[in-house]
């Protein structure tokens, strides 16, 4: 009799469900979600039970599952399910309310005998400590969090068994984001539009272990090598591993509409799988174009449409709108105008021993280009050229490495990798240069506290809430100056890499005269190290750089760089009661 009655109470729990009287007709017969409620922008996830009939489960043409979410507002969020076999279900679902309040749901599904829809499902969210998915903000030119709080990318390149404590690591040094390049999810084994479900397995693993410690990741969909049959050998040889092979040839894998037919399919599994995730910075669509046969012996200009392509697939099917990217390679005519183009945000590689101003003298005392200067001269270049040019973000998706003139891990090399992280801040860059590549190679130099040193300047700066931001002229007597201001807003750096800058005197074209308040940033200790007001008649603040001194036997020295941000706090009054002050915007 208890037997009896447990599976009465089971059959109960199942929910009615619409289809008609057909046999074959799909049916949602459960869904069973991890819990009721969720945090805010934190993961929903539940199982599904269906009945269908479908050959491959990867396919939405053999069977397509489409949950509709309705927010408390009453916005409705079109999200798909996925395949993954889990406890004895074949489904899942993944969504992240962006909301307070009760959600209503309902999960639909089709295959080639017919169509259903569930009952309505609901979920709670609730507050929560997160912040939500990177975008766009509103001023074009940087991120911010989906609740509007300010994002500035702190990272670099990390690649292959990404580990916890690795993380961790990275996270105590002010990293903030990672970029990662993935293996393609269609193997030789399992075939063309079919998904390896333990490489899918390794990058869930990879976004739990980024949402437990807030680190963002920038996640690379092409790798080239995985495109190129002939280009640039080794390593970046990689096309026989790839199943396109069985619908394409690599040179027209840009053009082919088999190979892009199936490309929409796994679009859609990764926005399904992954797109939920607050950890999910940006689709990183390619990275190196120009290192595929579909470049170099297809078609380039096709392979600029096939950016845009897959950029357009993004913004129309992905309700979370993830910004997009994607980069040519490092040299300096590598301009990848079709892809700064077409994508959310600009991604210009540097490496500088490929055609940029570089030292080749193999000395530094007879050489004509200076190896530090002209060295971040390189990236503030590169970032007004495409900051002037496509008025949107624009980040160095790609530097570093040994393509370079010191070798990794001398002076030179700190200072030039130090000199890139503050030239780029300065300039407009809306993430630290993706410095290639944490590795046993690098770390010592790269994987540093300088990346928490930029970032707790960072920190102190509202970039998405600034207006209109635009360079701004700096004056410094045989240095250079660099600086952005937006509404009240400026902040900025300035270096001789030749002497130093203390006792310097700094001149910023603020736009008004006023009261304005400094904060002297100390970029190599990762301390402000001086506050104090400024007043100014004209146009111009100016300030002095001070000189310090070693204290009780410790060192105490200013160095040949400082950051620096000022801020507008009020006009200066005039006799007659009224405010005297020239309004910025003359730019």
């Amino acid at each position: 009799m208890r037997l009896l009655i447990l599976c009465l109470m089971v059959v109960a729990s199942i929910p009615v469900v619409a289809q008609s009287s057909d046999a074959n007709t799909p049916a949602v017969m459960d869904v069973i979600p991890v819990a009721d409620s969720v945090g805010l922008y934190d993961k929903f996830e539940a199982r599904l039970v269906i009945k269908s009939n479908f050959v491959n489960p990867f396919d939405p043409e053999d069977i397509d599952i489409m949950a509709t979410f309705v927010s408390p507002s009453g916005k409705k969020w079109n999200i798909p399910g996925f395949y993954q076999y889990t406890f004895g279900t074949m489904w899942k679902l993944r969504f992240s309310p962006n909301e307070t309040g009760t959600w209503t749901y309902t999960v639909h599904v089709r295959d080639r005998h017919g169509e259903s829809t569930s009952s309505k499902y609901s979920l709670r969210a609730i507050p929560s400590k997160f912040k939500g998915p990177v975008r766009i903000a509103d001023n074009k030119r940087y991120l911010e969090y989906g609740n509007g709080s300010p994002f500035y990318g702190v990272g670099l390149w990390y690649n292959g068994k990404v580990t916890g404590e690795n993380l961790d690591d990275l996270k105590s040094k002010g990293v903030n984001f990672i970029s990662n390049f993935i293996t393609p999810l269609e193997t030789m084994g399992s075939g063309v539009g079919r998904y390896d479900q333990d490489i899918c397995g390794r990058i869930d693993d990879l976004f739990a272990l980024c949402e437990e410690r807030e680190i963002l990741i920038s996640l690379n969909l092409w790798f080239h090598s995985f495109l190129s049959e002939t280009v640039w050998g080794g390593f970046n040889i990689r096309w026989h591993t790839n199943p396109y092979q069985q619908v394409t040839s690599s040179r027209e894998f840009f053009r082919s509409t088999a190979a892009w037919k199936y490309q929409e399919k796994l679009y859609r599994y990764f926005i399904a799988r992954w797109g939920y995730s607050r950890s999910l910075a940006i689709w990183f669509i390619v990275d190196e174009i120009n290192g595929t046969d579909g470049w170099v012996s297809g078609d380039s200009v096709q392979a600029g449409r096939w950016t845009k392509n897959v950029h357009d697939y993004f913004k129309a099917n992905d309700p979370y709108n993830h910004p997009t990217t994607g980069t040519r390679s490092g040299g300096l005519k590598e301009f990848f105008h079709d892809g700064y183009q077409a994508t959310d945000i600009a991604a210009r590689e540097i490496y500088e021993a490929q055609g940029y101003p570089i030292n080749h003298a193999g000395t530094i005392d007879s050489a004509t280009t200076h190896p530090v200067k002209d060295s971040y001269l390189n990236y503030a270049n590169q970032i007004k050229t495409i900051w002037d040019g496509y008025k949107k973000p624009v980040i160095i998706g790609e530097t570093g490495w040994d393509h370079t003139f010191y070798e990794p891990g001398m002076p030179g090399y700190i200072a030039a990798h130090h000199n890139a992280l503050w030239v780029s801040l300065t300039t407009g860059a809306a993430m630290t240069p993706f410095w290639w590549a944490y590795s046993s190679k690098l770390n010592d130099v790269i994987a540093s506290k300088q990346l928490l040193w930029i970032r707790k300047f960072t920190d102190n700066i509202p970039f998405g809430r600034m207006t209109n931001p635009v360079r701004v002229p700096v004056k410094i007597a045989g240095a250079e100056g660099f600086a952005m201001q937006g509404g009240s807003v400026i902040f900025g750096w300035v270096v001789d890499p030749v002497a130093d800058v203390a006792g310097d005197q700094i001149s910023i074209a603020a736009g008004r005269s006023g009261k304005y308040k400094l904060r002297l940033y100390h970029t190599w200790r990762g301390e402000f190290i001086k506050e104090e007001e400024l007043s100014t008649t004209t146009d111009e603040v100016t300030f002095t750089i001070p000189s310090l001194h070693t204290t009780q036997s410790h060192a105490n020295y200013i160095g040949q760089d400082v950051a620096f941000i000022v801020e507008f706090v009020k006009e200066l009054p005039v006799a007659d009661g009224k405010s005297k002050g020239k309004k910025p915007g003359r730019r």
